[in-house]
């Protein structure tokens, strides 16, 4: 409001401007944080399958702020954090970005998110996952919730992803990180196709025939001169008598 502008008794009076706070204007809890995040990726496609990380704007979900981050692909199945709102920071007890995304799970439950990210990646599609961090000293147990939706980069290739993480309950010590309780997959488009999130090979490893035991013990490998396949069948004497002693001639002797 600037120093001219009518308030609720009249003119305002001059003086600094008053600052109006993101806080004052409430923000959104649990569910309702999805749903606004979930609303706004719906509007910003704007008939597209997958809207663009440029036309992102927080002030579209300025109630669920706190709650929501952007993701970048560095690799299949990872993504780090490029920006992130205050609730994720106090989960961390730290500044969060350029971290992986895994790093808010606990590493049983990291494979599993690889799956499910790669997939929103992939498809494209959108994820929620349950989780679940159980009681600890001075951590009270606490459950919450992680909307992924894909974006596209500059680039025109799915490597962004606009997400929320909500959690219920009392922080705590932090950090504080979540079990992967079970997670969901729905298409961008209603009715479209979903793709299983499923492990994938990694690196560039070939699928082999896989161990076969061997059923005969495997016979001595013999080497040297004169000495073949056939000549694992001989004694140790006939061996040794193969054997020649060669002698060499006496170098002479200095003066």
């Amino acid at each position: 409001m600037s120093d001219h502008e009518t308030g609720p008794d009249g003119p305002a009076k001059d003086g600094p401007p008053a600052v109006i706070r993101l806080g004052d204007h409430g923000v959104a809890q649990g569910d309702a944080a999805l749903r606004e995040m979930r609303r706004y990726w719906n509007l910003l496609r704007g008939g597209r399958a997958v809207p663009a990380r440029s036309d992102v704007d927080p002030r579209g979900f300025s109630r669920a702020i706190d709650n929501a981050f952007i993701l970048e692909r560095i690799a299949p199945g990872a993504a780090r954090i490029r920006l992130a709102g205050r609730h994720l920071i106090d989960l961390m007890g730290m500044e969060v970005r350029g971290m992986p995304i895994c790093a808010f799970l606990n590493p049983s439950s990291r494979g599993r998110l690889s799956d499910v990210l790669e997939s929103v990646f992939k498809a494209p599609q959108i994820a929620e996952l349950r989780l679940a961090s159980p009681a600890g000293y001075a951590r009270p147990a606490l459950t919450g919730q992680m909307l992924l939706m894909p974006l596209r980069s500059d680039l025109g290739d799915v490597t962004r992803t606009l997400g929320c993480l909500v959690s219920e309950g009392e922080t705590g010590v932090a950090p504080r990180r979540f079990d992967l309780v079970s997670d969901h997959v729905m298409p961008v488009i209603e009715g479209g196709v979903t793709l299983a999130p499923s492990p994938s090979v990694s690196g560039f490893a070939e699928m082999g025939d896989g161990f076969r035991p061997r059923t005969e013990p495997r016979q001595p490998r013999l080497s040297g001169r004169g000495f073949g396949p056939e000549d694992s069948t001989i004694t140790p004497e006939e061996r040794r008598a193969r054997f020649h002693v060669v002698q060499g001639t006496k170098s002479p002797e200095r003066p």
